[in-house]
């Protein structure tokens, strides 16, 4: 006699009811996306943001949805999914939790813009609990499959649904919840709301089919809490861009250095603006001093703003001058006016904004000094180093205007050297003024280059780095020509200045 099997539960009677299979998808499909944008500025402050840290975030995301869908729609087609939805939904949601503690505690050991440090953290950040989220949909879909016949319309509909839950999250992240919140409140709400959503899937499945909810997960959501409320805490504010905070500076009563992310980017002495610490610093003063008169006020524009340490000191050595400042983190502004003194008003402008918008929106032919000193981690915002922005600095420019840059470059300096090109295709006098061991290419840092109409009084401003110490060099002419060799000219058709720039020696 043969005997015969049945499944006791046909794939349409296993259905969750709609509205619950669609919730389901578009809350863990959104959930992979707030990790994916909230991940990136919770490892920020120990990596930086760079276009490699962008890189390997997104990345990791991608690798880990494609893995749990593959895993999720495989033991779907063996299991039945409604014993397993509930807690996969509990454990992505601790998970999502537990992230803020894993990287504040890993963070500190991770620190660095090197590529080891940088694929580490964001794998810490993003992998398993986007992976688990992400085996959610291809559950759901098995589920609501009744026939052949419905197949296209089902996963037409919840694919539909689950991207529509990552365009939420994407939007709804990225323009208002960053704009609140902190980001470890943020994941941990949002690892909170998944956790609620698994608890109310299994009340609903638990008489139907006996679904179980460990509670060992139940302890891992509330240990994660925990953790991340007592997590080190790198920012003392967190800014749209940026993870700031302001050291005093113990050798010198009004010191006070603006720390973004993993970089000392700005140093201010409260009692003392023409105090100027950094070397760069001193050199584009050096550059502002010889560029008209002493004392004599000039209109200035400043592309970057930081701590405003420039405008501070052209305010004080040269009264009556007009300035206008472009930053693109309103964040940062903040914590100059609170901690850092600044106070603005008609002769000393700030505009919140993009710095590239700023200049299209700048007249034409009245600044007699632009500082560019904007910084997207260690590399200038790639939309300020091209052909196209050169020309708007260019035109922002009197006749004899000058413009300054401070740039960061090691190893070959690749970049360094692109930058320059492109700054002789648009201006016909051009400087670089850097140390001697990074003009022979043995060293790099911090170099600033000059670009004026007019010829640059290379004696005068060899004389001025010298009256403050700095042995730096003035390099012009056929030095500089052999020094930038056939190093290419960066436009807004191919600017790959992440590419070009080494971080460290």
């Amino acid at each position: 006699m043969g005997g015969s099997t049945t499944d006791p539960a046909p794939p349409g009677s296993r259905a969750l009811p709609g509205w619950v299979a669609a919730a389901v998808t578009f809350l863990s499909s959104g959930a992979v996306l707030v990790l994916e944008i909230a991940g990136l500025r919770l490892i920020a402050p120990y990596v930086g943001i760079t276009l490699q840290t962008n890189t390997a975030v997104i990345g990791f995301a991608l690798a880990a949805i494609a893995v749990g869908a593959w895993a999720g729609g495989a033991v779907a087609d063996r299991r039945d999914p409604r014993g397993l939805l509930a807690p996969l939904l509990v454990a992505g949601g601790a998970l999502l939790v537990a992230v803020v503690p894993v990287v504040r505690f890993s963070g500190a050991l991770l620190t660095g813009a090197d590529a080891g440090s940088v694929l580490l953290l964001a794998a810490v950040a993003v992998v398993v609990p986007a992976a688990l989220l992400s085996a959610v949909p291809p559950m759901v879909v098995a589920l609501q499959l009744g026939s052949l016949r419905e197949t296209g319309s089902v996963v037409g509909k919840l694919s539909g649904i689950g991207t529509l839950g990552g365009i939420a999250a994407t939007f709804g992240t990225g323009f208002v919840l960053v704009a609140l919140l902190p980001t470890s409140t943020i994941l941990v709400s949002t690892g909170l709301v998944v956790v609620a959503a698994g608890v109310g899937l299994w009340l609903l499945l638990r008489r139907a089919v006996g679904a179980r909810l460990p509670g060992a997960l139940l302890v891992g959501v509330l240990a994660g809490t925990g953790l991340a409320v007592v997590a080190p805490d790198p920012c003392e504010v967190e800014t749209t861009y940026h993870c700031a905070r302001v050291v005093a500076d113990p050798d010198r009563p009004g010191g006070r250095t603006l720390v973004l992310d993993t970089l000392r980017h700005s140093y201010v002495d409260l009692d003392d603006p023409t105090h100027l610490e950094f070397a760069y610093v001193q050199t584009i003063a050096s550059v502002s001093d010889v560029s008209a008169p002493a004392g004599e006020p000039v209109s200035a524009l400043h592309v970057g703003g930081g701590g405003l340490t420039l405008p501070r000191y052209l305010a004080a050595v040269r009264p009556g001058s007009t300035q206008r400042v472009l930053e693109v983190d309103a964040g940062v502004l903040a914590v100059d006016r609170a901690d850092l003194g600044l106070v603005t008003g008609p002769q000393l402008q700030v505009d919140v904004g993009d710095a590239r918008i700023g200049l299209t929106r700048e007249p034409g032919g009245t600044r007699d000094l632009v500082v560019g000193d904007a910084f997207g981690g260690l590399a200038v915002p790639w939309q300020l180093t091209t052909v196209e922005a050169l020309e708007l600095v260019d035109r922002a420019l009197a006749d004899d205007g000058v413009y300054a840059v401070n740039l960061i470059d090691h190893g070959p300096l690749s970049f360094l050297r692109a930058e320059l090109a492109t700054m002789q295709r648009v201006f016909p006098h051009v400087a670089l003024l850097a140390r001697a061991p990074v003009v022979a290419g043995e060293d790099g840092g911090n170099v600033v280059a000059v670009a004026s109409r007019r010829p640059l009084g290379t004696g005068t401003l060899g004389t001025a780095l010298a009256g403050r110490g700095l042995d730096w060099q003035v390099v012009t002419g056929t030095e500089l020509t052999a020094f930038v060799g056939d190093a290419p000219v960066l436009t807004d058709d191919l600017a790959p200045v992440d590419q070009l720039l080494t971080p460290y020696g």
